[in-house]
């Protein structure tokens, strides 16, 4: 257990590798906004893959929730970034969701 009574990232096994899978993603993500030129895409995925990889849990669904934001119906990361950048992070990023969502559930 970590401070505050929330469990650590490595007793979450099933929490821990679908944050380094989305972060692996979000990296492949900023790569690509970068290489771009999308500097406003670049500049709010930044930080988030380090965040992914070392969030606590009680802040890494926050974290998820942002990147989640980046695919507003009005404006979305999928209109600056090609498909192959933006869905899989997408999909890690809901799997991550999810599995939060289980642990919450099933705490």
């Amino acid at each position: 257990m970590t401070h505050g009574g929330d469990p650590a990232r490595h007793e979450l096994p099933d929490i821990d590798s679908a944050a380094l899978v989305a972060a692996r993603a979000a990296d492949v993500a900023l790569r690509e906004a970068r290489s771009l030129g999308s500097d406003r895409w670049a500049h709010y995925l930044d930080p988030l893959p380090d965040r992914l990889r070392d969030d606590p849990l009680r802040d890494l669904r926050s974290t998820a929730r942002r990147i989640r934001a980046a695919f507003g119906p009005k404006d979305s990361i999928r209109d600056a970034l090609p498909e192959e950048a933006t869905e899989p992070l997408l999909i890690a990023v809901d799997r991550l969701l999810k599995a939060i969502a289980r642990h919450d559930l099933h705490g």
